[in-house]
């Protein structure tokens, strides 16, 4: 976060109006609603997680014990099966969808 000083960025009435309400206090200002990004949207985190969890999801498909992938992904079992419950929703989510869809 960056600080800016008021009388830089607001228009002096503006500056004035806020200075009957709170002087030489830090003041945060969020961003709109509409301009806020998601949790590990801009920084790829997001991508990397869900392809990383697909990856735990096929192991595990394929034959991989729970205790396999905790260790091979230096998480703890209860996150690994969180994963697995969270991809196989998915996945019956989307096969109805499919199904849905064809009808």
């Amino acid at each position: 976060m960056n600080y800016k000083n008021g009388k830089d960025v607001l228009p002096p009435r503006l500056l004035k109006e806020l200075q009957d309400y709170i002087q030489g206090e830090l003041v945060y200002i969020p961003k709109c609603d509409k301009k806020r990004a998601l949790w590990g949207e801009i920084s790829g985190s997001r991508k990397l997680i869900a392809r990383r969890n697909e990856e735990i999801y096929r192991s595990y498909c394929a034959g991989n014990d729970v205790e396999e992938l905790a260790e091979s992904y230096h998480l703890s079992i209860d996150s690994i099966r969180k994963i697995l419950t969270k991809m196989r929703s998915a996945q019956r989510a989307a096969a109805t969808a499919a199904v849905g869809a064809h009808k």
